[in-house]
């Protein structure tokens, strides 16, 4: 960095990445004693750009009011900015006089088509434009098969990111960040509207969850030293909920993943090898979905497997709505959606059930499921969440085959023996004695009665018999295996 040019701005454009430790953009900016222009842009419109869902919009404008504060405390102003990224820049830069700009890489096909973009914009001017590696461990690009192609498989997948050896350790908050003293225009959070008003459906959310870095950091240590040890016993049963819930942190980088990977690893808690590769496989199981979405973008929209092209999916807008409302009849499902609906998140093996429960019992398209998850899930992510889907489905990448149906009584049985879950999202089946709670249809009369239940009325009957729609299932999976006259 030249003296003369070092009085000249700096622009660090925050992203997936609303944290200030283990930031190496954030530490370039910083490094390179310029004035920080810290900006985060909010993009539905460029090509390619997913908007986000509204739970997402919900927890990101708490996320950017604690960052924004997080920067403040540092001096440095959160400069806000809507409409395409690269006129939001391309403004930014004339507005202020930047001759730099540095981001964390994104992987969604529109994403870095706007951040090539705006590089060339840069270089073309003689400008400084750096990425950085702040979303994943290791970069696509690195993590490859022997013949230099993406992995498909997960396990082999594990197998080379192990190789690799450990990622790099966490960097350390900058001690210092030289803020921009010059005006600069900015949009206002509440400009944005993303907090729901009427109906405002967030305070239960809001119970929940409080976004941000501070509160990523707290959930993380705290469940590194106390519930990881039992991560491999108990990820399954949702009703004691022994997971760590960082994934809407993560989502919105409000924690890094190699943070998370070497608190993971730390020999100072009590949690044993197998406890912290369980949990360790599922945070590169993120990974994986980011590797497939950079190689095939259209993950959301299109069939990973596409053998499953002519799949003959049902349009059954009544069963997709009850499915949605938590009204499907089954215990276990409906507890699942009614979960999602009131926290904006769901405990993973439930995810599995509604999943499955959508596309097999219904058969009905996974992208119905995807989408509607996207717009309620917290953790709305732009890759584990499609990818998650297909793999449910059968059409994504080492997925489950489609004719493996989980039966949503026996998951019940198995994963919720106390019916501790469902008694706590179904409060209408909760005086029902717990070897009926998986279905309710089978409990006597008498019990029924007792309980204060009229299936039908208080609550609703199976919306399908469970044999009969993995029959039609699999009668699906072989139709559209016959050929096309």
């Amino acid at each position: 960095m030249t003296k003369e040019n070092s009085n000249t701005p700096i622009i660090m454009w925050f992203r997936q990445d609303l944290r200030i430790h283990d930031n190496p953009a954030l530490n370039h900016a910083a490094s390179s004693g310029k004035p920080i222009v810290a900006v985060f842009i909010h993009d539905e419109i460029s090509p390619n750009i997913r908007p986000m869902g509204a739970a997402q919009k919900w927890w990101l404008h708490h996320s950017l009011e604690s960052h924004a504060n997080e920067l403040e405390t540092r001096g440095c102003k959160l400069i806000l900015k809507s409409g395409a990224a690269t006129d939001a820049i391309a403004q930014l830069k004339t507005e202020t006089g930047a001759d730099a700009i540095c981001w964390n890489r994104r992987y969604g096909d529109g994403e870095q088509s706007v951040d090539a973009d705006i590089k060339q914009m840069f270089k073309d001017e003689g400008l400084e434009a750096k990425s950085f590696a702040g979303h994943l461990m290791h970069e696509p690009s690195l993590v490859r098969t022997g013949s230099d192609m993406p992995y498909r498989v997960y396990t082999p997948f594990w197998k080379k990111f192990c190789e690799m050896g450990p990622p790099r350790a966490p960097y350390p908050a900058p001690e210092q960040l030289k803020p921009h003293q010059d005006q600069v225009s900015s949009d206002t959070l509440e400009d944005w509207k993303f907090l729901p008003t009427k109906p405002d459906w967030s305070k239960t959310i809001a119970e929940q969850w409080t976004p941000g870095e501070s509160a990523a950091t707290e959930r993380a240590k705290a469940y590194m030293a106390a519930d990881l040890r039992a991560y491999d016993t108990a990820r399954d049963l949702p009703g004691p909920d022994r997971t760590s819930k960082l994934s809407p942190h993560l989502r919105f980088g409000e924690i890094s993943p190699y943070t998370l990977w070497h608190q993971c690893h730390d020999q100072r808690h009590t949690a044993d090898a197998k406890a912290r590769e369980v949990w360790a496989k599922e945070l590169v199981w993120r990974e994986f979905s980011y590797h497939l979405l950079q190689e095939w973008p259209h993950l959301r929209s299109e069939n990973f497997n596409p053998k499953f092209d002519n799949f003959p999916w049902d349009r059954n807008e009544a069963a997709l709505e009850a499915w949605q409302r938590g009204q499907t009849g089954y215990p276990i499902v409906d507890a699942g959606m009614r979960q999602l609906w009131k926290t904006g998140w769901m405990h993973n093996r439930v995810r599995m059930i509604v999943g499955s429960f959508l596309v097999k019992h219904l058969l009905l398209d996974w992208r119905e499921g995807e989408s509607w998850f996207w717009d309620t899930l917290v953790d709305g992510d732009p890759a584990a969440n499609p990818a998650q889907w297909q793999w449910v489905a059968g059409t994504g990448a080492d997925a489950a085959p489609y004719f493996r149906i989980f039966n949503p009584i026996l998951q019940a049985e198995k994963f919720d023996k106390d019916g501790s879950y469902i008694k706590r999202y179904v409060p209408e089946l909760s005086d029902l004695p717990t070897q009926y709670l998986a279905a309710p249809w089978d409990a006597p009369a008498t019990e029924l009665k007792k309980a204060g239940i009229v299936l039908g009325e208080t609550y609703p009957k199976p919306i399908v018999d469970h044999k009969e729609a993995r029959e039609r299932a699999l009668a699906a999976l072989q139709a559209s295996k016959e050929p096309k006259e």
